[in-house]
């Protein structure tokens, strides 16, 4: 898998979320998989659960959902609409790394856990809605594998205490990844606070990503060019496509352009230089430099009238004008030529 090897050279890894939009068909889950891969994805993502393990099949006044882009859905039938069939998810899998691209899914459950495990996952995600499920996250973490927990919705004592069980079952700070993660679908990008992603891998002390909800790509520039090493976002292969997710999902056009810009962003940014790059020193020349402004003879002093800054810089730097007035010329010097001989002493 390459989450580690790619977070430790310094590059961003792009997850590419599926969740519901197979639209309960593995052809397009399969052509997802593929898009996914030539948009620059390093990882397909998707949930490992049923509408029986999510929640209980009831419709009384707290299982239906009450405004949002899902208003009015009963909470059974929004998780069996958007669940991936378990059936399909070892063929999803192969598929993966068939075309070289890394697999990951969300279990919600032990359960679920276990079935992702028997496929050999080689790393596991956790939703944000599970980040206070701490028996889930504790069963996760018992596996070994690197985990890559999001954290909308939670609180700074939530996120430590999800930090700290990873930690007592055993799960190396390097194989710990927090997502900064706002539980908005889509999401506001008021409501973002991307400086949030620093801290927490400061705090924590573990790295950081975001798992993004926001249209369009400049929350995933923003957050790379301040410390995110992980970007995911959902995938669709057209959101006319309608599915529960495919309103704030990226087409594949969209995600290529936001790795590209990511990546550009990632250069922009660099690392801290003083140094003058090789376009830099070819421009050297025309910096302000000290040049004769009239004919100067020898032993004749250097005054505001006849010793001027200016450009380009084949004369001395401007912070000898001041200890050469009223000092003597070395030498002759002809109105446009550059002082170069006349180095104060003082």
């Amino acid at each position: 898998m390459k989450l580690i090897e790619t977070v430790d050279h310094k590059s961003p890894y792009f997850i590419a979320e599926m969740s519901a939009n197979h639209c309960g068909n593995l052809d397009m889950a399969l052509a997802i998989v593929h898009e996914a891969k030539r948009a620059g994805a390093d990882c397909l993502k998707i949930q490992t659960y049923t509408a029986d393990t999510m929640t209980l099949d009831c419709d009384n006044e707290f299982f239906r959902i009450k405004g949002g882009l899902w208003d009015g859905y009963r909470l059974y039938d929004l998780y069996k609409e958007a669940a991936t069939p378990w059936e399909w998810q070892k063929t999803l899998k192969d598929e993966c790394d068939t075309v070289g691209i890394d697999f990951m899914s969300t279990p919600f459950d032990a359960g679920s856990a276990d079935f992702l495990e028997s496929l050999g996952v080689q790393a596991y995600k956790i939703a944000s809605f599970e980040l206070v499920d701490i028996p889930l996250i504790r069963h996760v973490a018992q596996k070994g594998k690197p985990m890559i927990v999001s954290c909308g919705m939670g609180s700074f004592d939530e996120i430590l205490l999800a930090v700290e069980t990873m930690l007592e079952a055993g799960l190396g700070r390097e194989r710990i990844f927090l997502l900064k993660c706002v539980s908005e679908y889509p999401a506001d990008p008021a409501d973002m606070n991307l400086a949030t992603i620093a801290d927490m891998a400061s705090r924590f002390g573990v790295r950081a990503g975001l798992s993004d909800h926001s249209m369009g790509p400049l929350a995933a520039v923003v957050a790379v060019s301040i410390g995110a090493c992980i970007v995911e976002k959902h995938f669709c292969l057209n959101r006319r496509f309608r599915n529960p997710d495919s309103a704030f999902s990226m087409e594949p056009a969209e995600f290529a352009q936001m790795v590209a810009m990511v990546k550009e962003g990632q250069i922009l940014r660099g690392e801290v230089s003083y140094t003058l790059t090789e376009k830099e020193r070819s421009s050297l020349v025309f910096r302000r430099s000290l040049f004769a402004a009239k004919d100067i003879d020898k032993g004749e002093m250097f005054t505001e009238e006849n010793l001027r800054s200016i450009r380009p810089g084949y004369g001395l730097a401007p912070k000898y004008y001041d200890g050469l007035l009223n000092s003597m010329a070395e030498r002759d010097y002809q109105r446009g030529e550059p002082i170069q001989d006349s180095l104060p002493t003082n």
